[in-house]
């Protein structure tokens, strides 16, 4: 951990409780933390310590729960501005449906779905997002450039996954060619990214994934060639897996064997990777990722959206599975929010298999803070409320009408509405404060986002 500079200056909030997620669940009723500078300097229970110098800012927490700002793991910032299309498909024909519209995005486009998807996310308690895009269609300008840009400028802690696809419809994948890029090309293109943006540094805001889209989208060169270049380059790898069963039909049909097979065949397992969704997993799949720490990027609302089925976050849990929730999408998950998917996570992994035992809230809970640092390795600056980590914190209030009556505040906060947003604070500042976004214009970005989805939806008519 890094140590505070000296002259740091302090904001405290107390009189709330608060839910640690360290590695005991340390709880309390009523709590305090001081934050110096962008780091947490002590957290426990009753008011802060007296004589503190250099406070800033008193916070009055009562009627608050305080956690670890939430960890968004799997995301597709640019679908912002394709919502609620493709209602009612499984998930190959709803990308059949929607690819030959996400071929037409470009770099104004892309920069304002991602300040909508930053800002729904922030505005709803995440701190460290992460985004997965893949599509970059010839000519579109700096596409991974402006989703940078919009996180920076909102201040939000950010994962870029690179992502990247070279298997078109000619060559049996699922989008169309002139959304696909050559393999030199991606793998080109992804090194570059890693070398201009990635920051390895303690307290980072920006890191790099090396991104392949999924076993249907990319060639075995591709993914073998790109977990190559992650380890040579020493950042992480993202894709998909085993989402639903047309993909384990596909992975049998071309390779001769299922997801997670084929995908360790190309490299694809480690401590350094981690999957979204990963919903049919059967036992030899838990245990391979258990055995090699492979993490897992749970996407709930989203897996519902489309059919997908139910994950085995129980069994992944008690198999010691790195696991952290995910918004996926947009266009399959239209709120854009990571709160609700702490309560989704928790109802329907109790319609599986464990029923009421599945999990409870507090599991929930550390799925979306604990778990995604893990799983976007990351877990010893952020994912919990400990001396020496980053300022990354979300003040939930519970003490209005839709959390009033509830007396456990963690369950308020799961069970419960989606609980607003207080404070929360990004590397020790403020981008929530008092429910309303402190670094952009809420009602800017949704008249510029209603624009570019219009745009985009005129250009892919016309082509069409």
């Amino acid at each position: 951990m890094t140590e505070r500079a000296p002259s740091a200056e302090r904001l405290v909030i107390e009189n709330c409780a608060i839910a640690t997620v360290d590695a005991d669940d340390t709880e309390y009723a009523s709590g305090h933390l001081v934050i110096a500078g962008n780091v947490i300097e002590s957290v426990g229970a009753g008011p802060a310590p007296e004589g503190l110098s250099r406070v800033v800012r008193r916070v009055d927490g009562t009627g608050h729960l305080a956690t670890p700002g939430l960890v968004n793991t799997h995301h597709h910032f640019y679908q912002w501005i394709t919502r609620g299309l493709a209602q009612d498909c499984n998930l190959f024909d709803w990308l059949v449906s929607l690819y030959p519209t996400w071929a037409r995005i470009d770099e104004d486009m892309v920069h304002a779905a991602a300040q909508g998807s930053l800002a729904m996310m922030a505005r709803g308690g995440v701190t460290t997002a992460m985004d997965h895009h893949y599509v970059f269609p010839r000519g579109s300008g700096d596409l991974l450039g402006a989703e940078i840009r919009a996180a920076r400028d909102m201040g939000v802690r950010f994962t870029a996954a690179r992502g990247s696809m070279d298997r078109g419809e000619s060559d049996g994948g699922l989008p169309p060619d002139f959304a696909v890029e050559t393999t030199e090309d991606a793998l080109r293109a992804t090194e570059e990214a890693v070398d201009r943006h990635h920051d390895s540094s303690f307290g980072s805001m920006l890191h790099i994934a090396v991104a392949p889209c999924s076993p249907f989208s990319v060639s075995t060169e591709l993914l073998s060639r790109a977990a190559e270049l992650a380890r040579r380059k020493g950042v992480r790898l993202h894709t998909h897996g085993s989402e639903t069963v047309e993909e384990e039909k596909f992975c049998h049909e071309l390779f001769g064997k299922g997801p997670t097979d084929y995908l360790e065949s190309t490299g694809w397992l480690g401590e350094d990777v981690w999957m979204a969704h990963c919903v049919h997993m059967n036992d030899s799949d838990v245990a391979a990722f258990a055995r090699t720490g492979t993490g897992v990027a749970h996407c709930p609302s989203s897996n519902a959206r489309l059919g997908a089925g139910i994950a085995r976050v129980p069994d992944m849990l008690s198999a010691g599975v790195p696991v952290g929730l995910g918004v996926d999408g947009t266009a399959s998950n239209e709120s854009g929010e990571l709160h609700t998917e702490l309560r989704n996570a928790l109802l329907v992994n109790r319609l599986g298999a464990h029923r009421e035992k599945a999990l409870n809230a507090r599991q929930a809970l550390r799925l979306g803070t604990y778990g995604g640092a893990q799983v976007l390795g990351r877990s010893a600056e952020i994912g919990s409320l400990e001396a020496g980590k980053l300022a990354d914190l979300v003040l939930w209030k519970v003490d209005g009408l839709g959390h009033s009556s509830i007396a456990d505040p963690v369950a308020a906060l799961v069970l419960g509405a989606a609980a607003p947003v207080t404070l929360s604070l990004i590397d020790g500042r403020p981008v929530v404060d008092q429910g309303r976004l402190t670094t952009v214009d809420e009602d800017a970005v949704a008249r510029t986002t209603r624009d570019e989805a219009r745009r985009l939806a005129r250009i892919a008519a016309d082509a069409g």
